[in-house]
């Protein structure tokens, strides 16, 4: 019997990834320190519109509907699963393989929010989590997702704060979320290994001196960075 609560992924690459699901509590703090952050805007929205009168509320309610439904999609979506309060953390949004969340997925997880919500204070959600080694709720259940413990790098740790690139060439949704992969598993390769996948993408690294350094770029431009 597992005493841990741990799980492993095999990797297209042949890597076997050792992945660690968020408990309760720390999901707990995380979602409280968004919840204060969506107050807050809210409240400087409402503030600052007021004075436009009823049209003002009005606006006001829209723009604070949006925020508490896409709020976390937004954060999950651009900043690798990480919303502020998952990030204060060190906890993050993936699918149940450990590549990056989809659209859909975000989606369908935050949608289903009211559910887990139920019968009062997340009561299912919270049951879901402690029914399942992976600490899912009903909402990553249906979407396929998990939120991890980030893992610190080992000794095969490649430096991924490098200047965002912009890609040179359209890329398909599918070869985004490889790249961002690739960028998120570097710390599990050696370097001549990571260097021989980034090969593997031909047209995307030729005539690129360092080809590895060229994809995390990417990915990093991929997730936001050096977006203005």
């Amino acid at each position: 019997m597992r005493l841990d609560t741990t799980y492993t992924v095999n990797t297209p690459e042949g890597i076997a990834l050792e992945l660690s699901p968020a408990g309760p509590a720390p999901r707990l703090w995380a979602w409280l320190v968004d919840l204060l952050l969506r107050g807050l805007i809210s409240l400087l929205l409402f503030a600052a519109l007021a004075l436009l009168g009823e049209m003002g509320i009005g606006i006001a309610l829209i723009l604070t509907f949006l925020l508490e439904w896409f709020y976390p999609v937004y954060f999950e979506l651009r900043h690798q699963g990480q919303t502020p309060g998952k990030k204060m953390l060190d906890i993050y949004v993936a699918q149940a393989d450990a590549s990056p969340i989809t659209f859909s997925a975000s989606l369908v997880r935050n949608l289903l929010r009211v559910v887990d919500f139920l019968p009062l204070f997340y009561g299912f959600g919270f049951a879901s989590m402690l029914l399942n080694q992976r600490f899912q709720r009903l909402g990553d259940l249906a979407a396929n997702t998990v939120v991890l413990h980030k893992i610190s790098s080992n000794g095969y740790s490649t430096a991924l704060n490098v200047e965002a690139i912009r890609p040179t060439v359209p890329l398909t949704l599918p070869e985004q979320q490889a790249i961002m992969l690739f960028a998120q598993r570097s710390h599990t390769l050696t370097p001549a290994r990571l260097d021989e996948l980034a090969q593997m993408t031909d047209a995307l690294v030729a005539k690129q001196p360092k080809p590895t350094q060229y994809l995390q770029g990417i990915a990093h431009w991929l997730t936001g960075g050096g977006r203005t």
